[in-house]
């Protein structure tokens, strides 16, 4: 007798053939009797890239990855790998890159950036001379380098928060400069030396510059705490905006003066321009000086219409006027459109349906329009997470960076729309469009909660006749799976026992017949190779085929499966989701935007002045006023759903959390401004007198978003939130010269028309060059932008209307105020 010891493993086909297995008279080798090869498992996903079989590589970067050194070195790889083509036959194509967005901003911003800088140089030679104006403009880039240089050290990066970050305090940087600047500039007219004049200037703003930039900085850093997607979206914004102003309050402390020395800056002999500038000046003041004296006349009637200026601007928002937007950002030149086929649909024909909606996309795409388009089956990404499974398919267009000519991603959507998604032959198809941005839901998003499944379905498919009802929605899905059926077999028990085989036979049986069974694995070069036996019966086409197929008995009988098995034909859910322990559906869908209507003043304020019926199909709704208007229509069918109840997420969920948290590190910074005010100023009231200018900047900020036809956006907000620190700062330096003056001896009325004509040059100054280096982002003139335009063009007229109303608001409250002070005294 022979002992045969097999050793080893093998993924090799033939070898396996070539085992003898044990006949009844002699062996066989195993490739006899069964076939054996070496196969894959079944696709679960197909892909076509321009009608040819591809494979598809989703690439994220990793956190603190620089993704745009990451994209050259996977270019110089496609580009190094591409010339072997002609002898692997495999080309490797980029066929999108959201790098793009970023150079894009980056430009933007370097644009903006080099123009506001111009301005800000213009606005500062106006009044202080080139050489000064040269010294406080430098103070930009290097407060930035020295921004970007910690940032790096502590593992930031260049995103888009940074540079929207950069935007905010683009026009703080030089405030604290031009203040000081200004102080030595005038004692510089006056015949003093540099010295002298620096040491002079420092000891009367120190006190008042450190307290505005500080009032600015705890504005800002309790928004670090803001909880949600917006939070960590604009986390690093705080960060940014602290260390650029503390680096600037150490340019303009120290830098700034030696600098005025070290070029022996005097007016001995001034030039005919400067004679010109010093007289302009003076013109300035004196005016300003009449002005006031004229409105302090009249403090009632001054406060009085400042309160109905800021009331009427609250009437704006109230009346729709301002258009809602709280996720306004940039489309991305990018869109997806998506499939979801039958349930039973096979992953060939959810590709087949694909490259049939792919061949009507590319008819209305011009040559220049798509750089790529991709179908795929068995996949389907969505804005939160990716579906999977045989019955989805989608198709990824990725379009060429804009250029002249090019059209806006919505334009090419629209106007594909119709024919697209009227192909027959699938449930659904839907387009999604990408912003750049915090990543954020569809604007509607309801959770439709029950206990009874069917109940839960009724009533979303209710919600979503309500919402086509209504009008004014796109892309209506959800996310229910639509029924399969399903074929339960049972083990007859009493028929197996009588038969005498085991129930274990019975399932394995089943288990060989149809998936078979892995016996076995080894691996081949790193990869597991699963050994799978199967029954071969290639005449299966049925269940009713795979029931009558006979086993053997005990008895040397045959029996058919149908004899030993209980079948029972039902109906199965692909998935039930669950929200707060109830089954749920989740019904989603986009606002329709019409930027060639201004539809949108119509569908807020006419129902309210004319009382008239409004096509909402013809609106630019915002996401809270779509969730009430669908709440309200639901209200009127809910008595038929007694068990079911909605849940509003979404957008709405992220805008009433930032909302509501936004306002609440408000209020706390505003507390610390009053904190770190009140230390300078030894008083409870004048904190409270310069904290007004808060409200005086919103009225500017609502009146430039109505003349502008900005959006008010979660981002504006963040504008909003800089303007209270910045707002602040032209009231600190006023009143502190006033309370100079005051403590020298002079009269209230003295003292405070005096302070102001002094400080009207430095405020002017401080206004200009912020309006100035935020102007070009605010209009557009290097690059428009829909997260950077409204935050710039917020700030830009917050500063603007504000300046005017604190020169004429807080001389006003601060000779009330002491007068009142002084007679209580007396």
């Amino acid at each position: 007798n022979w002992l045969v010891r097999l050793a080893g493993k093998t993924a090799s086909a033939d070898v396996l053939a070539q085992l003898p297995i044990q006949g009844l008279q002699t062996e066989v080798p195993l490739g006899e009797i069964a076939r054996i090869e070496r196969t894959h498992n079944k696709s679960t996903q197909d892909v076509r890239i321009d009608g040819k079989a591809a494979i598809l590589f989703s690439i994220l970067k990793q956190d603190n990855s620089n993704i745009l050194q990451l994209v050259d070195r996977l270019q110089q790889y496609i580009d190094t790998k591409n010339t072997l083509q002609t002898s692997t036959a495999v080309t490797l194509k980029l066929i999108d890159d959201q790098t793009i967005p970023t150079r894009e901003a980056i430009s933007i911003m370097q644009s903006n950036a080099l123009i506001g800088l111009l301005m800000v140089l213009l606005v500062a030679w106006i009044f202080l001379g080139t050489r000064i104006a040269f010294l406080t403009a430098i103070a930009i880039p290097f407060v930035l380098a020295g921004t970007f240089w910690i940032l790096a050290n502590q593992g930031q990066t260049l995103n888009v928060s940074v540079l929207l970050a950069v935007v905010i305090v683009l026009g703080m940087l030089v405030d604290d400069a031009v203040v000081i600047v200004e102080a030595i500039y005038y004692r510089l007219q006056r015949g003093m030396n540099s010295i002298d004049a620096a040491m002079s200037a420092l000891k009367e703003v120190a006190l008042p510059v450190t307290t505005a930039v500080l009032t600015t900085m705890a504005i800002f850093l309790p928004l670090m705490l803001l909880p949600g997607i917006l939070g960590q979206f604009m986390k690093v914004i705080p960060i940014v905006v602290t260390i650029a102003l503390a680096i600037s309050l150490v340019e303009a402390f120290w830098m700034l003066p030696s600098h005025i020395h070290m070029m022996k800056i005097n007016f001995d002999q001034p030039s005919r321009t400067q004679k010109l500038r010093s007289k302009m000046t003076r013109w300035i003041q004196l005016k300003y000086a009449y002005l006031l004296i004229k409105i302090l006349r009249y403090p009632k009637l001054t406060l009085s219409s400042i309160f109905l200026a800021f009331v009427f601007a609250v009437g704006i928002i109230s009346a729709g006027l301002i258009k809602m937007d709280f996720f306004a950002s940039d489309a991305l030149r990018i869109f997806y459109v998506s499939i979801e086929m039958p349930s039973n649909t096979t992953l060939n024909k959810s590709l087949q349906k694909s490259l049939e909606v792919e061949t009507v996309i590319r008819r209305y795409l011009k040559p220049k329009d798509a750089r790529s388009i991709a179908a795929y089956a068995g996949l389907m990404f969505t804005e939160t997470e990716p579906l999977y499974g045989k019955r989805y398919a989608q198709i990824v267009v990725s379009l060429n960076p804009v250029s002249a000519g090019s059209r806006p991603v919505s334009e090419i959507v629209e106007g594909m729309r119709a024919q697209v998604t009227g192909i027959t032959g699938a449930d659904s198809i839907f387009f999604v469009q990408l912003k750049g941005g915090p990543p954020a839901e569809q604007a509607i998003n309801v959770k439709v909660r029950g206990d009874n499944y069917a109940e839960v379905l009724a009533a979303s498919e209710k919600l979503r006749t309500l919402l086509k009802t209504l009008g004014g929605f796109k892309n209506i899905n959800d996310d229910s799976s639509p029924a399969r059926k399903e074929f339960a077999l049972q083990l007859n028990y009493d028929a197996i026992r009588r038969v005498g085989i085991n129930a274990n036979e019975i399932t394995r049986i089943l288990r060989l017949l149809v998936d078979g069974e892995i016996i076995a694995d080894v691996y081949d070069n790193g990869e597991k190779v699963d050994l799978r036996v199967k029954a071969q019966n290639s005449d299966l086409n049925s269940i009713n085929q795979l029931l009558k197929i006979r086993i053997p008995t005990p008895d040397g009988g045959q029996i058919a499966l149908n004899e030993l098995l209980n079948t029972v034909e039902t109906e199965s859910l692909g998935n039930i989701r669950h929200y707060n322990f109830r089954r749920t559906i989740t019904l989603s869908a986009d606002l329709i935007q019409h930027p060639e209507t201004a539809g949108f003043w119509n569908c807020q304020v006419a129902p309210a002045i004319y009382d008239t019926p409004i096509d909402y199909s013809q609106c630019d709704l915002d996401t809270v006023v779509a969730n009430e208007r669908l709440l309200t229509a639901w209200n009127t069918v809910q008595a038929d759903y007694p068990n079911i109840d909605l849940n509003f997420s979404g957008q709405l969920d992220d805008i009433e959390e930032s909302l509501s948290q936004i306002g609440v590190l408000f209020v706390m910074g505003v507390g610390l401004m009053y904190l770190i005010m009140g230390t300078q100023f030894k008083s409870f009231f004048q904190p409270l007198m310069i904290l007004s200018t808060v409200p005086m900047a919103f009225t500017g900020v609502i009146f430039g978003l109505l003349l502008t036809q900005n959006p008010m956006s979660l981002y504006t907000l963040y504008g909003i939130v800089a303007l209270a620190g910045i707002a602040v700062n032209a009231a600190i330096v006023l009143i502190s010269a006033a309370n100079d003056r005051r403590n020298s001896g002079m009269s209230i009325a003295h003292a405070t028309v005096y302070a102001a004509r002094r400080r009207v040059i430095p405020i002017l100054i401080t206004s200009l060059t912020t309006i100035a280096g935020l102007f070009s982002l605010a209009v557009g003139i290097g690059g428009e932008s829909l997260l950077w335009g409204p935050v710039a063009t917020a700030i830009v007229w917050g500063v603007g209307f504000s300046t005017i109303l604190t020169l004429i608001v807080i001389p006003t409250l601060y000779r009330i105020s002491m007068r009142s002070k002084t007679n209580k005294g007396c």
